[in-house]
């Protein structure tokens, strides 16, 4: 897996300030992206050991609430298969930091009720997961008002909820829109 970008302090890309990891790699090629650049997956660097330690030594501070992995893809299975070592460490170092997650997948249908019974890897990844915030990004449904998405038909959804309920939780609480 090659990541496009790491940010040691990032406040947009989740609640609180955070750790970012952009991965690269993403089929969904969605109108107006912001990180065009990170659709190519040899784009950037190699996600090896000093990088994983640098993600590592970066959250190792009270003031960072957590890790958001954006992208390209995270969702793509050959991110997964790089996250996973990342996720897992996170959780065992800092089990009280949250981990957030962008796809352009649909979570129920694409990850939870399709990938997730097929690849083991994506189970196991899941189990990882605070909050994801799913969809496509769509040019039209964009507005700068929206708080940690980009379109409005990107959901924030509580990762371990909508999977013990089979059905989408919202994080009503962080859609609160930034005021003007």
């Amino acid at each position: 897996m090659n990541y496009a970008d790491i940010k040691k302090v990032d406040v947009a890309n989740g609640e609180g300030v955070r750790v970012s990891v952009f991965v690269s790699g993403c089929h969904h090629h969605c109108k107006g992206c912001f990180n065009e650049c990170a659709w190519d997956f040899n784009y950037g660097n190699e996600f090896n050991s000093e990088a994983k330690d640098q993600v590592m030594e970066y959250l190792d501070h009270d003031y960072i609430k957590g890790l958001s992995l954006l992208g390209g893809e995270p969702l793509e299975p050959v991110n997964q298969e790089g996250l996973l070592p990342l996720v897992k460490e996170v959780k065992e170092k800092f089990p009280n930091k949250t981990i957030w997650c962008y796809t352009g997948y649909d979570f129920e249908k694409d990850i939870v009720e399709d990938m997730s019974k097929t690849n083991p890897t994506t189970k196991e990844l899941l189990k990882y997961l605070d909050i994801v915030v799913d969809g496509k990004f769509e040019e039209d449904l964009k507005s700068p008002k929206l708080r940690f998405r980009g379109s409005s038909n990107q959901r924030i959804l509580d990762a371990q909820e909508t999977i013990k309920e089979h059905k989408p939780v919202i994080k009503q609480e962080l859609y609160e829109k930034i005021k003007p």
